[in-house]
């Protein structure tokens, strides 16, 4: 009775209007912001409008920091031939300001028939400043995101050069376009004699901490190398040089050292899956090799295995987000890559290429890594 009473001291129809405009607040919470994505933000924000307030809503937003000064319309909502305010008597526009003041865009609505409350303009607003407040999350988040992206890639991209005698693809993938990449990467080491040396690891975790661990790895190995160890050596090596540092995140690794001379490829592997040899009627064959103990752990244990490998054979080294899925058994993910049957003498390239086409490795959980190599056919004398 006394809550009534109160709503009896209320100007007429005040008292509703407030608790319509507290539910629009709340659900404007709920429904504006799910994602952290420019698109997904300003779709929410023009659909959440025209479902409360108005018949038509539309979202032009202004570049990020540093691009051109241009407007782009980001998302609309309802009969939008309302908003240039030829049929429209009631037309709001609002700014949209970031937490630091940066003009982020300008929102619209309109709608025909009566002009805007107090409370409804508020309503609006409200909704205009808990979208300007996701909007710069999200371009805090993607700019982050490419922070991290350019760095792998640039580490990634630029592998050393390995022989002539020696022809090699490689390739990373993030995992997908919102995901931060990981310590995924692959290199190559150009040894005496004609060898050459190839790499493929996995650092533990995602982002920038991964990424910067992952060129630790990478520059360390690079050293250890150039003492023309056998690969179970280097591993050895490189394990007691990384356990030496607590923060060092564990990474899984795999070597190959490849003689043309010999026809031989000498494998070493730090808890990392086995390579791939695609023979000369493109049919796979997964290596048997003895696996040790991912590196940083100190324990060392590594151990060489050697094959024959011929012009006709391209090698395939990956990291497991090539084939590993979700509730699935890894030596079933791996009988799926083995069971793979490519054009016959296919190189380094089309291998790489037809592989990650395959296992649709491009909506892949996680990142991923391929480096192919092959030795070249030597000149008739």
């Amino acid at each position: 009775m006394a809550e009534q009473a109160g709503a009896r001291a209320w100007p007429e129809g005040e008292y509703e209007a407030v608790l319509a405009r507290l539910d629009a607040m709340e659900h404007a919470a709920a429904e504006i912001g799910t994602a952290l994505d420019e698109p997904t933000v300003c779709a929410e924000l023009a659909a959440f409008l025209v479902r409360r307030v108005a018949e038509a809503a539309a979202v032009d937003l202004g570049p990020p920091d540093g691009a051109p000064s241009t407007r782009t319309r980001a998302a609309a909502a309802g009969d939008t031939a309302l908003l240039d305010g030829s049929a429209a008597p009631a037309v709001l526009l609002l700014p949209m300001l970031g937490r630091d003041g940066q003009d982020l865009g300008r929102v619209r609505v309109a709608r025909t028939g009566r002009a805007f409350t107090a409370h409804e303009s508020a309503v609006v607003a409200h909704a205009v400043r808990l979208a300007a407040l996701h909007l710069g999350h999200a371009r805090r988040l993607a700019a982050t995101e490419a922070t991290a992206l350019h760095l792998q890639r640039a580490l990634v991209a630029e592998p050393g050069r390995p022989h002539p005698n020696l022809e090699v693809a490689g390739r990373y993938l993030p995992a997908g376009p919102r995901s931060l990449v990981g310590g995924d990467w692959f290199e190559t080491v150009r040894l005496h004699f004609g060898r050459t040396l190839l790499v493929v690891g996995d650092v533990m975790g995602h982002g920038l901490d991964a990424a910067v661990d992952m060129n630790a790895y990478r520059s360390a190995l690079r050293e250890v190398a150039a003492t023309d160890l056998p690969p179970h050596r280097v591993l050895r090596q490189l394990d007691a040089v990384v356990a030496e540092d607590e923060g060092r995140r564990p990474a899984t690794c795999l070597l190959i050292q490849v003689d043309p001379a010999r026809s031989t490829a000498t494998f070493a592997s730090a808890g990392h899956l086995p390579p791939v040899v695609f023979t000369a009627d493109g049919s796979a064959e997964l290596v048997d090799l003895p696996v040790g103990p991912p590196l940083g752990t100190g324990l060392g244990g590594y151990e060489p295995a050697v094959r024959t490998v011929t012009p006709a054979d391209t090698l395939l080294m990956l990291t497991d987000g090539l084939v590993e899925r979700r509730g699935e058994d890894i030596d079933h993910s791996l009988a799926r890559l083995a069971a793979l049957r490519l054009t016959a003498g296919s190189g380094p390239a089309e291998v790489v290429d037809e592989v990650l086409r395959r296992l649709d490795a491009h909506t892949a959980e996680d990142d991923v890594a391929v480096l192919a190599a092959r030795v070249r056919e030597r000149p008739a004398p």
